[in-house]
């Protein structure tokens, strides 16, 4: 196969003796050979391709001719063997200290090639088909182009190839650290992006943790072997931790001996992130790191509650102080005895109370409705009431809640004349929650 631009010659030899001899050819090419023993094809296109044969006429004789030769075939390819220098890594910037290799290519057909260059950069690469730079400077910069060159027949050359520019940068690459979003907030997630100039452009990317810090490395790496940009590093700005808040559940400051409470340390706005927490006072026989206790109260639970948060190194303040108070006393039902309670709207004003109805509830289950505004209870538990007039009703809002309790005799006993328990003045009383 010829490539279109390459010269050939097509030959007619006729062995044997010292007879001259004319020559006539055919082919079915566009182009026939003149009637001469050789056809020199100069810059070789695709009408020259065809099948070529030949005879010898005698020139003592003229009908006295060989026979017609075995055909040859010619095919010449439109495509160019223009070479083409290609650079690998193909990066549109070197930096100094990177290895590159400049290759002359040229493609198609067996043959064999010296190689020329030329160049303007400082250092002119050898006659090989490829030229590699282990350790780039500014000095390889320049433009290249190559030719080839039969080694068979060194006046038979390919066309110098197009041009292809090497930039190579002294100053070696420096990564850039961003962070989104660029403000923080206390446990949120954040992203750290590292990148060079031309990040596509083969690089990966190295990360590292600064020890018992919030800084964060990274560096870039390409090629083979392997060359590195500088370290940079980034701080992650530490905000300012929020300040916890107290919280009681159920919410009463005044509760009584028996009852069970949950105190809470909450954080707004730190949802999602790893907390721990201290508590003051120590005397709560928990965890420390909870991040709320559920306490069946005594009198000496009574105090100041309050909490910090941590996460990792960093503390919160510590929060505002929320005081419990636990009491003994409670209002107490005897046995077979009863407590009128009381539920009214604007009492100052007679006229405002008429229509209303009272909805009654105990351990906050509706209880009862009523349009007397009294009723009289017996059981211990947590009564409260609101009111309601007119159709649809129109509520009021709830009534603060008392709190009834019972107490019964621990033991001792005594009959009264209508066969009736009771209990004796000496009797020591205890109070069922």
């Amino acid at each position: 196969e010829i490539y279109r631009g390459e010269n050939i010659t097509v030959r007619c030899e006729i062995h044997g003796g010292d007879t001259e001899w004319d020559y006539e050819w055919e082919t079915n090419s566009i182009r026939k050979p003149p009637n001469q023993n050789e056809y020199r094809i100069i810059s070789a296109s695709s009408s020259n391709s065809g099948n070529y044969r030949c005879k010898g006429r005698m020139k003592s004789s003229q009908h006295e001719t060989t026979e017609w030769s075995d055909s040859v075939t010619l095919t010449v390819s439109d495509m160019s063997n223009r070479p083409v220098v290609t650079l690998y890594p193909n990066w549109s910037e070197i930096y100094r200290g990177e290895t590159i290799t400049v290759r002359c290519e040229i493609h198609g057909g067996d043959t064999e090639w010296d190689y020329e260059w030329e160049t303007n950069s400082t250092i002119k690469p050898p006659n090989q088909t490829e030229y590699r730079i282990r350790s780039a400077s500014s000095s390889n910069s320049g433009n290249y182009r190559c030719k080839g060159r039969m080694k068979s027949s060194q006046y038979n050359t390919t066309e110098w190839s197009d041009s292809v520019t090497l930039t190579v940068s002294d100053n070696k690459p420096r990564p850039v650290l961003t962070v989104s979003p660029s403000w923080l907030s206390p446990g949120a997630s954040v992203t750290l992006n590292c990148q060079v100039e031309h990040p596509s452009a083969g690089w990966s990317f190295y990360w590292y943790k600064a020890t018992h810090t919030a800084g964060y490395v990274c560096r870039a790496g390409r090629g083979d072997p392997e060359y590195h940009t500088d370290h940079n590093i980034y701080t992650l700005p530490i905000p300012a931790l929020p300040n916890p808040t107290v919280t009681l559940q159920p919410p009463w400051t005044q509760i009584y001996s028996g009852e069970t409470v949950t105190v809470r340390c909450e954080i707004q706005g730190g949802e999602g992130a790893q907390w721990t927490y201290e508590w003051r006072p120590a005397k709560l026989n928990t965890p420390p790191t909870s991040s709320e206790y559920r306490i069946t109260v005594t009198e000496s639970d009574s105090g100041g509650y309050s909490c910090r948060c941590r996460r990792d190194y960093f503390f919160s303040e510590w929060s505002d102080t929320i005081t419990l108070t636990v009491s003994s006393d409670r209002t107490a039902v005897p046995v077979g005895g009863s407590v009128t309670l009381t539920c009214s709207v604007n009492p100052s004003s007679s006229s405002s109370s008429s229509g209303w109805k009272y909805y009654w509830y105990r351990d906050w289950k509706s209880y009862e409705a009523l349009t007397n505004g009294q009723i009289s209870v017996s059981e211990g538990g947590v009564y409260s009431c609101r009111g309601g007039r007119g159709e649809p009703v129109y509520y009021t809002e709830d009534s603060e809640s008392v709190r009834i309790g019972e107490f019964k005799c621990n033991f001792l006993q005594s009959t009264t004349s209508d066969g009736n328990l009771t209990c004796c003045p000496s009797c020591v009383f205890i109070v069922l929650f």
